[in-house]
């Protein structure tokens, strides 16, 4: 029998009641994070577990775009409330019938901007301005396999070889714009065009090497 102070029960009740976890899932929980005012790695860890979903899955970051989540792997008990409301989730039950919606909004193509958009200030670490580059190669290669941009690898193997900097939120916000509106043959390419420096470097290093292949 585990024994737990007013406060430490109030809190314990209301993450059972927010989450729909066990009342063991929430004791180790607030074990976890004794403050429960924030939801850290392990309090989401066994939110994933309980909502049948890998840590790793996109669609944690879906759910971290409807919470407004400022950080990566942390939620404050406001965003967390928050993002279940807006969602409509008053129970774990609805929470996962909800997993397959959050899916699909990776496929609608403003939805999918807004959380691209969304992921490069919450990936960053905190007071930076700019992305770590094994965190935005780590992104990029889970957003563009939803968004099927076959130069990806290529993109993240020329940074790693050419630039090995952190990546600036322009150039994060235009590599969109240019996986969305260059073809991979590079043929609608305008090297005229107001693209980061970095995109026109990559681009050199694509002829380059012959990677690209001319129609």
């Amino acid at each position: 029998m585990h024994k737990l102070n007013r406060g430490n029960r109030d809190k314990l009740q209301q993450f059972v009641a927010i989450t729909g976890a066990s009342e063991k899932a929430a004791l180790q929980a607030l074990k976890a994070n004794p403050y429960l005012d924030m939801i850290l790695v392990d309090g989401i860890t066994l939110l994933c577990n309980d909502i049948q979903v890998d840590p790793q899955d996109i669609v944690m970051l879906v759910l971290s775009w409807h919470m407004k989540a400022a950080t990566m792997c942390e939620f404050s008990k406001q965003e967390f409330i928050g993002g279940l409301q807006s969602l409509g989730i008053d129970s774990l039950d609805k929470f996962r019938e909800r997993i397959s919606f959050m899916r699909s909004e990776l496929k609608d193509e403003q939805k999918f901007r807004e959380i691209y958009n969304f992921a490069f200030g919450w990936a960053k670490e905190k007071g930076q301005k700019s992305l770590a580059l094994d965190t935005a190669i780590g992104m990029w290669q889970l957003l563009f396999a939803e968004k099927q941009w076959p130069l990806v690898d290529h993109w993240c193997q020329f940074l790693q070889a050419r630039h090995n900097k952190a990546i600036s939120r322009d150039t994060w916000s235009q590599l969109l714009e240019f996986a969305r509106t260059v073809d991979p043959a590079l043929s609608t390419y305008d090297a005229e065009g107001a693209w980061p420096y970095l995109i026109d470097e990559f681009v050199d290093y694509l002829n380059e090497n012959d990677i690209i292949q001319k129609r």
